[in-house]
């Protein structure tokens, strides 16, 4: 997969997604060290991917993305190149309309932050807020993942 990723995140109020969800995943990621582009190993349950994020223009929330499948063996190599830990966490996916909000429950050093992302195909593209949506935090760098693995939640 290659585009443009265009995408909200928001903090997470209360448990009922686990309700509103039609499905999970187990995710583990880190990120490897890269000038100009944030470079993520992911395993999600048993399946492995390698994505390569460009950065954002400023006050944007739009950005090329790449992605791409590679074996749990090829994952695991890169793993030991990811610095700054990793992050361990359960994806729930919610449909809400026509989009499908993806709710990250983090583990580990990150246990307690709940946060959900909505993509959107522009910028500003409407959307239905599903009642566990909170605080807007698109735009605060605490909250991606890659912050998450360097600093994690229990230490702010």
């Amino acid at each position: 997969m290659s585009g443009i990723e265009t995408e909200r995140k928001f903090l997470v109020a209360g448990d009922g997604y686990k309700a509103m969800a039609h499905a999970s995943s187990r995710i583990r990621q880190g990120y490897i060290p890269a000038k100009g582009a944030t470079v993520r190993v992911r395993m999600r349950d048993e399946r492995a991917f390698l994505t390569i994020k460009g950065r954002k223009a400023a006050g944007s929330i739009s950005r090329y993305e790449f992605e791409t499948e590679i074996t749990p063996s090829e994952a695991e190599e890169l793993f030991k190149l990811c610095q700054g830990g990793e992050v361990d966490k359960r994806r729930w996916l919610v449909k809400s309309g026509a989009h499908v909000f993806e709710v990250d429950e983090f583990y580990g050093a990150n246990e307690g932050l709940v946060v959900a992302e909505v993509e959107l195909s522009r910028e500003d593209e409407a959307f239905v807020r599903p009642p566990f949506i909170g605080k807007e935090v698109t735009f605060d760098p605490r909250y991606r993942n890659s912050y998450l693995c360097k600093k994690p939640f229990k230490e702010w």
